[in-house]
């Protein structure tokens, strides 16, 4: 068992008494420096072991709170702090505990910026309840370059040239619920309302290369609305970090992108149309997905790693039409391609109500697959993608219950968009 040692204002001056009384009264300058040495080691020591003091008082106080909650009616209390040991706390006015209520609620507030890590990250499971209402804003443009012709002796150029440019704007609202079922487990539901805004402008209009048509269109509505459950397997003790498996479905209750309206803005002679857009935004995928992922979390002091990785499969669905054509109707069955993500970043806990977040996420989507009424799944070129975006978060605890989370998102690939800003509110009971 170790002895804690307290240095009082008293004891100070007897171990620096010695000291003084042995040396002889200083004739320069380096004399006095020495003694002057001598005392700020001393005043640091006295400063270290008040820490000490006060870390053990809490950790004591609140060890006999919990006990002193677990006691029954006949059950003897915890004993109270040895007289030496109470004199030697020094009020709450300078910072220290005066009360267990008091430790209890210190430590609580000292795992806040961790927790809210958590609860974006993974899940938290030590809360009964979760509201969390979020608006998130995406910003996307791709340019897109068209030649429409053929070279002449592999150097001149004969035909069009065209531009495509497509300039995407959307503003989601997401307002989401986490109910934890057990200390092991949670359930999750998010209900998304996207607003779309969307611009397409392609060059060579009329058949001229320089001449520019642009036309803009939009739409609004539910999305597709996704159940999932979070499950903790490990949780966190020593070098193991809090390990949680995430499984969900995705329904199609958005508007999907198949079998739309088309508004056709330009025709050739022949009636071969060059340039038609949707009447109205979709918003949602149009098919069931499934998601199976898992996540981690470390704390060390004061950062926070963590890390998550997962799969997401998507059902095949009929639709209507899924020809792109305007002016044909073609019936058939969509399949979108599968989708690997993973991502992994740090957290740093400023203080009990901010941290600062800063990581790296990826998506890899492989090719999505059309069949016709009849037909045989033919692969759709330039459906896959890899859309990877580095992100930087900041959360702070607004009170007790609430805490403001921020997040820009910044696209590293053309496939990612150019950047996203959210903002999310959880209000955790």
């Amino acid at each position: 068992m170790h002895t804690l040692f307290r240095l009082t204002p008293l004891a100070l001056a007897a171990l620096a008494a010695p000291a003084f009384a042995q040396q002889p009264a200083p004739s320069d300058g380096a004399d006095m420096q020495a003694l002057i040495a001598q005392l700020e080691q001393l005043k640091a020591n006295y400063a270290q072991e008040v820490r000490r003091l006060r870390e053990l008082d809490m950790q004591v106080q609140a060890m006999q709170a919990r006990l002193s909650g677990r006691a029954g009616p006949g059950t003897t209390p915890a004993a109270p702090l040895a007289p030496a040991a109470a004199s030697a706390v020094p009020p709450s006015s300078e910072g220290y505990a005066s009360s267990a209520a008091e430790a209890q609620q210190a430590k609580q507030e000292a795992r806040r910026s961790v927790d809210d890590v958590k609860q974006q990250q993974a899940a938290l499971f030590s809360r009964r309840f979760t509201i969390e209402n979020g608006l998130t804003y995406a910003r996307y443009d791709r340019k897109q370059l068209t030649l429409n012709g053929f070279l002449a002796l592999d150097a001149i150029f004969l035909g069009n040239i065209a531009i495509e440019n497509v300039e995407s704007d959307s503003l989601t609202y997401n307002l989401a619920a986490r109910w934890g079922v057990s200390p092991n487990l949670t359930l999750n539901l998010d209900v998304p309302y996207l607003a779309r805004r969307t611009v397409y402008q392609k060059g060579g209009a009329g058949g001229a290369a320089a001449a520019i048509a642009q036309e803009e269109t939009n739409g609004s509505g539910i999305g597709d609305v996704s159940l999932s459950a979070n499950y903790r397997l490990f949780a966190e003790r020593g070098w193991r970090p809090e390990t949680v498996l995430t499984g969900g479905v995705t329904a199609p209750t958005g508007r999907a992108p198949y079998g739309l309206d088309w508004k056709v803005i330009e025709r050739d002679d022949d009636d071969y149309i060059r340039f038609a857009v949707p009447q109205e935004q979709p918003t949602g995928n149009g098919v069931w997905q499934a998601n199976l992922g898992v996540s981690m979390v470390k704390t060390a002091d004061p950062a926070i790693l963590f890390a998550n990785a997962g799969y997401i499969h998507s059902f095949p669905r009929g639709f209507s039409d899924i020809d792109s054509n305007p002016d044909t109707v073609n019936p058939g069955d969509v399949k979108l391609g599968g989708s690997v993500y993973f991502g992994a970043g740090v957290a740093f806990a400023f203080n009990e109500r901010t941290s600062l977040s800063i990581s790296f996420s990826d998506k890899i989507s492989t090719r999505a697959s059309t069949r016709f009424k009849g037909g045989e799944w033919v692969k759709v070129i330039g459906s896959d993608a890899n859309a990877a975006s580095l992100n930087l978060g900041v959360t702070y605890a607004l009170n007790q219950h609430t805490t403001l989370v921020t997040m820009l998102g910044i696209g590293l690939t053309p496939d990612a968009p150019d950047f996203t800003l959210a903002f999310k509110v959880p209000y955790m009971l």
